[in-house]
């Protein structure tokens, strides 16, 4: 009934809006993608005059029949695209898509399923180097630098403190208990903001998509406009993340509102597909510049070799440098330590050394960085002897003699990768060449112990930072608890967390967090939950990972009532659990037979406005059939399209699954089809699992119909090998027999299986005759069948008095050349 109601006010919206003028922007909009071409200028005055529009066939109703029927057809869906440009235009005012699908409005967080409007962007295919480095013939080697072009200045750290920047990140820190109030307060507020406020307020946000959510709110406010520092803070804090979505449509909204995109800003959505895994369109990036018109420099190359280095694609990365030499782009250090990374992390570190003594003739010296970088490679394989070989030839070839820095790189490096005595030699290296190291490399070595279980070395060390007058901070005891939690020793954390008070050390939300990891994962996680619940007496707050570790300490305990009281709790205090952290909550309720409660806690995540995907709608259907309630599985299979989450081809295969094991084919069938028709890709599981049900149910012709639809959208080159090996399984071996042409069309290795399994199977039911005349269609084919099993058919086929046949078959292996003449 909500959905309906949400449903009919977005219905509501639709019309208000065409009940504008007719030559109004978005019922421009509205017609051009009912109808899918522009208008004309005389067609647009024509209908103006008329005051009539009916769009062709009647697409209208495309937007009220499925909102306002209970059960709506999933065929006659809105159009996603005019649904979002709508939204986008802001003439409705109300939302404007997110990355993950969450929105500001006057009622609060929602969620949105917003489809990507430009595929092509998202292409993994693979491309073209010249189309990816014609960007770079845009560089003109003879035009001078431009001057005076307005940088993104880094936010300083007074600004975070400012009364207006706290007040505003605490009002969104309130998000979870959003009203309008609310909404005029931060209203208020915005207007009083300069950029650097507001780009402080963006880098203040511990979650991105918050970020680009208050960003999107922000920009359709009256009498405000971002300025251009803002876009370009926010595009740098969506360049550490995964959203890339998010800032493709920055980089879209600059181009609309007239703001200059220089290269850093195409860089910072480069980097953002980057950690996407999005390689391909990471570098069509570049093209989106060219057609900009945006001249090339050095940093966006920079940022391309960098993310091509990060995708593996060094040899790539090294066409794109010779590329921008021949165009006139001097590489720089930066290029240089960025192919440098490249070579060793594909374990080219000869390579990489050979470039740091070529940089000096190239004109480019290399900094510290250079020798780090091949330094931190062999701190990770443990060749020390090589480390120091490198510091010898960095002091003597380059001049840059080892500093603080250098030795703490070296320290921190060897801990890291659980080389704690290697790291202990650096630190007394250090020590005696006149090197103070402080606690936090001291910590390091710590942690590196602690890791490996050796916590007598780890409190020696400790007392030897005592001795030293180098008091251990809280991450040195934080690495002591973990260390003693690792080993099973939680009692011994317990005193060093009191120890810690004696000492003058205040113990912070991580060190409380990683005892409550400890008592969890000893199976005692309901004193955790009892310490949580302390947390205010004691001047300590939980966070997100607080809530989410003690949650699995009870899920694993089968204490799912707590988890589930824990998760709520954790919502009102404004932390929101990962769709991973939901689906392992959902898997346990499935597990224990309770799909009915994991329902229940999905739809308050989804109402709380947490990041609820297709993963968690798919498990709480496979928990409906596990339980035999297709029913209830089906109807939330509906109320997913209600919500925009649309099923995946996992979600399909499961429904299906179940509707075949109850031998209802027709709906499976129907099923299938949908699926096919919303443009999804069959995978090998839905292949199987079609298979096994409809040969299990003896419908063969059924099957046969349903498959060639099903191939017709991809090919799946095992498909028939998989009918006849479960026909022969159920003991259907005359339409096995029928189906052995389409199977012997590529005389494979795998065909020769699906072959001798079908011939095993006639001999198990006494025919061996039937197996001779596979063998035989076998030879036809150039398809040599086992020896062994056509010398079990000859036999049987001698004791049934076939010996024409039994001869026959060994004479063919004899004309191959595969057996002696001594059965002629």
């Amino acid at each position: 009934m909500l959905e309906m109601v949400r449903g009919f006010s977005c219905y509501i919206r639709v019309h208000k809006a065409l009940a504008r003028s007719q030559t109004s922007r978005v019922f421009t909009q509205y017609r051009r993608y009912i109808h899918g071409r522009e208008f004309t200028e005389e067609e647009l005055t024509n209908k103006s005059k008329d005051h009539v529009f009916e769009p062709e066939n009647n697409k209208c109703s495309m937007l009220r029949s499925p909102i306002l029927s209970g059960n709506p057809d999933c065929n006659a869906e809105p159009n996603p695209t005019l649904c979002a440009h709508l939204v986008e235009r802001n003439d409705f005012d109300e939302t404007e898509p997110r990355e993950d699908g969450e929105e500001i409005s006057g009622g609060g967080y929602k969620n949105l399923d917003v489809s990507d409007d430009d595929e092509e962007w998202d292409d993994e295919g693979e491309g073209d180097d010249e189309d990816d480095f014609r960007v770079l013939d845009l560089f003109d080697r003879n035009k001078q630098p431009k001057e005076g072009t307005k940088r993104v200045e880094e936010v300083e750290e007074d600004v975070f403190r400012h009364p207006l920047v706290r007040e505003i990140c605490r009002l969104i820190d309130r998000r979870s208990a959003w009203n309008p109030k609310l909404e005029g307060d931060l209203r208020h507020l915005l207007r009083s903001l300069k950029p650097r406020h507001v780009c402080a307020v963006l880098r203040s946000q511990a979650d991105e998509r918050v970020a680009l959510n208050f960003f999107y709110w922000a920009d359709r406010q009256w009498r405000y406009r971002h300025d251009t520092e803002v876009y370009y803070a926010m595009l740098e804090v969506l360049s550490k993340t995964k959203l890339c979505q998010g800032a493709k449509r920055i980089l879209r909204l600059m181009a609309r509102r007239g703001i200059e995109r220089r290269p850093e800003a195409f860089g910072y959505v480069m980097v953002s597909y980057s950690r996407a895994g999005k390689l391909r369109s990471a570098m069509r990036v570049l093209n989106l510049m060219q057609k900009a018109g945006c001249e090339p420099d050095s940093s966006i190359c920079n940022t391309a070799i960098h993310v091509l280095v990060m995708a593996n694609q060094l040899e790539k990365a090294l066409r794109f440098l010779d590329r921008m030499q021949r165009v006139g782009i001097t590489p720089n250090v930066v290029t240089y330590n960025c192919l440098i990374k490249g070579f060793c992390d594909v374990h080219r570190v000869e390579d990489a050394l050979e470039l740091i003594d070529e940089m000096p003739h190239k004109g480019c010296s290399p900094d510290k960085i250079s020798y780090y970088t091949v330094m931190c490679y062999f701190c990770k394989e443990k060749r020390t002897k090589e480390v120091k070989a490198l510091l010898e030839k960095m002091t003597k070839d380059g001049s840059l003699l080892p500093d603080q820095v250098t030795y703490n790189t070296l320290i921190h490096m060897l801990s890291k990768h659980g080389h704690g005595d290697d790291a202990l030699i650096f630190l007394r290296e250090a020590e005696q060449e006149g090197f103070r190291v402080d606690k936090v490399g001291y910590s390091a070595v710590v942690h590196s112990f602690c890791q490996e279980g050796r916590m007598d070395r780890a409190k020696e060390i400790v007392n030897e930072m005592f001795l030293k007058g180098c008091i251990p901070d809280v991450v040195t005891y934080t690495a002591i608890i973990n260390g003693f939690c690792r080993i099973g020793k939680v009692d011994q954390a317990k005193k060093m967390l009191d120890q810690m008070y004696k000492h003058g050390c205040k113990p912070n939300t991580v060190s409380h967090t990683t005892l409550l990891n400890g008592l969890c994962r000893s199976g005692n996680s309901f004193e955790a939950r009892q310490m949580m619940n302390m947390s205010e007496e004691e001047w300590w707050t939980p966070n997100a990972i607080t809530y989410s570790v003690v949650m699995h300490g009870l899920r694993r305990e089968g204490k799912l009532v707590e988890a589930y009281d824990l998760v709520r709790e954790m919502i009102e205090k404004g932390f929101f659990p990962t769709s991973i952290e939901i689906n392992l909550l959902i898997q346990s309720f499935c597990r224990e037979g309770k799909a009915g409660e994991a329902k229940k806690f999905l739809e308050e995540c989804l109402s709380k406005g947490c990041a609820v995907n297709v993963v968690n709608f798919t498990t709480v259907i496979h928990g409906f059939c596990q339980e035999d309630n297709l029913e209830a599985a089906l109807s939330l299979l509906d109320d997913m399209y209600l919500i925009n989450k649309h099923p995946d081809v996992v979600t399909y295969t499961t429904v299906i699954d179940s509707l075949g094991k109850k031998g209802r084919l027709e709906e499976a069938t129907e099923l299938t089809k949908k699926m096919l028709n919303r443009g999804l890709v069959p995978s090998p599981v839905t292949y199987r699992t079609v298979i096994h049900r409809y040969c299990q149910k003896g419908r063969v012709e059924d099957l046969l119909k349903l498959l060639e639809k099903m191939l017709s959208r991809q090919e799946f080159r095992t498909a028939y090998n998989q009918v006849i090996e479960k026909l022969c399984t159920f003991g259907n071996l005359d339409e096995a027999y029928k189906l052995l042409g389409k199977v012997l069309r590529t005389a494979s290795r795998i065909d020769a299986g699906t072959c001798h399994m079908l011939m095993e199977s006639y001999l198990e039911k006494g025919t061996p005759l039937l197996s001779y005349k596979v063998a035989c269609r076998m030879f036809n084919r150039n398809l040599i069948p086992d020896l062994k099993l056509c010398k079990k058919v000859r036999e049987r086929l001698i004791s049934e008095g076939n010996s024409k046949e039994a001869d026959r078959l060994m004479i063919l292996f004899v004309e191959r050349g595969l057996l002696s003449p001594q059965y002629q």
